[in-house]
């Protein structure tokens, strides 16, 4: 497809959403399709954009990057429900040149200072912890061992589904049942600090928190997905596609990749499209998607079960929860 025209989305609003979906992750422009997407008819968009000045594929100066994103920025708020959320996986960097040469550049939170001030809610800001993170190159640091994940949402009330991602207490069934009775399960400390956690008992799990491991894994290099140069978890998508998009909701991927988020998403049920601006990796997406390959699953014992489920290996259910 090498010097090929980018094809151009559908005109009518509907017929590219559509289109999004039935394909799956389609080779276009995201400046040309987020805006023919319909009026308040995505619940999630979930997206790792090209970092600054990062990739071959797609290098954009960190000076310029804020500029560079808000017009995909404003055609997703069109697009957002009312309910819905825009999440941004993006990494900060050592400045190459310039001024700050040698210094971390603020561009990543110049972005959420105007995302805030288009009227994008700055909802939370969460961190993708990396176990197993590459070392760096650029002393005098220790190497990047985690990335930002933030939540954005178009209204006051978004759909959040914290009882979905909940962690799993480490405890047996005895120990689990006998917690469940406790009815003052209020501990308030000296500093005057509690919370009844007989909220969380009856609920199967702990409240996750707002800093999220995921280690690389060897599947994320292996399949269609290898072929990609900078690869996202499942885990990560995971994460939000079940706590910030309903059963049978909405997402799309601007920045689609090797098609993980699309992938995850119709895994959990939901309806998803991704768009992506290089021809060969909407290709190696396309076959991804064909072959749905996935990471491999360990067994965890879930409270009130007494039985082994399987659960991905790389997701924030490994972090289990202590009673």
């Amino acid at each position: 497809m090498a010097g090929q025209t980018v094809p151009a989305p559908p005109v009518d609003g509907d017929e590219a959403l559509a289109v999004l979906l039935e394909e799956g992750v389609v080779w276009g422009d995201s400046a040309e399709w987020l805006p023919r997407l319909p009026q308040d008819s995505v619940d999630l968009f979930f997206m790792s954009p090209p970092y600054a000045d990062a990739r071959a594929y797609s290098k954009i100066n960190p000076d310029s990057y804020v500029e560079w994103f808000l017009p995909f920025a404003e055609a997703m708020l069109r697009a957002t429900k009312e309910t819905g959320s825009f999440v941004l996986n993006i990494k900060n960097r050592v400045a190459k040149s310039g001024p700050l040469r040698g210094q971390r550049h603020p561009y990543v939170y110049q972005l959420v200072i105007a995302l805030q001030d288009m009227a994008w809610r700055w909802t939370e800001t969460y961190i993708w912890s990396k176990p197993n993170a590459i070392p760096g190159r650029f002393g005098p640091r220790t190497k990047d061992a985690f990335e930002y994940v933030y939540h954005f949402t178009k209204g006051p009330s978004p759909y959040f589904d914290l009882d979905a991602v909940r962690v799993p207490y480490r405890a047996d069934e005895a120990e689990i049942n006998r917690r469940l009775k406790d009815k003052n399960g209020r501990r308030n400390t000296d500093a005057g600090f509690g919370r009844d956690r007989t909220r969380t008992y009856g609920r199967g799990g702990a409240d996750p928190g707002n800093v999220i491991t995921v280690g690389q894994t060897y599947n994320q290099h292996k399949g269609p997905a290898g072929q990609h140069t900078a690869v996202m978890p499942e885990g990560l998508a995971e994460f939000f596609v079940k706590v910030a998009c309903p059963p049978d909701g909405f997402v799309i991927d601007p920045f689609a990749g090797s098609g993980t988020t699309v992938a995850v998403a119709r895994r959990h049920g939901r309806n998803s499209g991704g768009i992506e601006l290089h021809a060969e990796y909407a290709a190696v997406a396309k076959e991804r998607l064909a072959d749905d390959h996935v990471q491999e699953e360990l067994g965890l014992l879930q409270a009130g079960t007494g039985t082994v489920q399987p659960v991905h290996s790389c997701t924030y259910l490994d972090r289990a929860a202590c009673l």
